[in-house]
């Protein structure tokens, strides 16, 4: 038997904490980890004590028909990345990784996932060093959170991700 690597590892925690989220459009989950443990955890779904989407049995967003990646002002969840960050102090997650995977409602890896715009800011002001995101089961990304503060993506107007 082949053992995990670490970082799929820390990504199938990651799609495990998914499986709590709220969203009908895709679930997200996200997991801190600094020093080689576990720091914080979070998933996509209404603030506590509000209706989530799934109790609704609607999402505004989709009713709309608003792109992936546009107008989460609209959206009734927190963000896993955002839940995870906020059940942390600042000084666990300094230099830290967040490990984020987005699973599509019909069980398949979001293409191309990456944290929203509102979440790259959460995330550089953490103090996180980097972001590590699920393609495929076995598949990833590194994102150096430096290139978020060198390639302001919000200077350039770009939409969605």
């Amino acid at each position: 038997m082949e053992r995990r690597d670490k970082r799929n590892y820390y990504l199938d925690l990651a799609e495990t904490v998914s499986k709590r989220g709220t969203c009908l459009r895709r679930r997200y989950g996200a997991v801190i980890v600094k020093n080689d443990e576990v720091i914080a955890t979070g998933y996509a779904g209404a603030p506590r004590g509000r209706a989530n989407c799934t109790d609704l049995g609607y999402c505004i967003r989709q009713q709309l028909n608003i792109p992936r990646g546009e107008r989460y002002e609209l959206c009734r969840s927190v963000h896993a990345e955002a839940n995870a960050i906020i059940s942390a102090s600042r000084d666990q997650m300094l230099d830290g990784s967040l490990y984020l995977t987005g699973v599509e409602a019909d069980g398949s890896y979001v293409a191309n996932s990456c944290c929203c715009s509102m979440c790259k800011r959460l995330v550089i002001n953490a103090g996180l060093k980097e972001v590590v995101i699920r393609d495929t089961a076995d598949d990833y990304r590194v994102i150096p959170v430096r290139e978020w503060i060198e390639n302001d993506d919000s200077v350039s107007g770009k939409k969605g991700y």
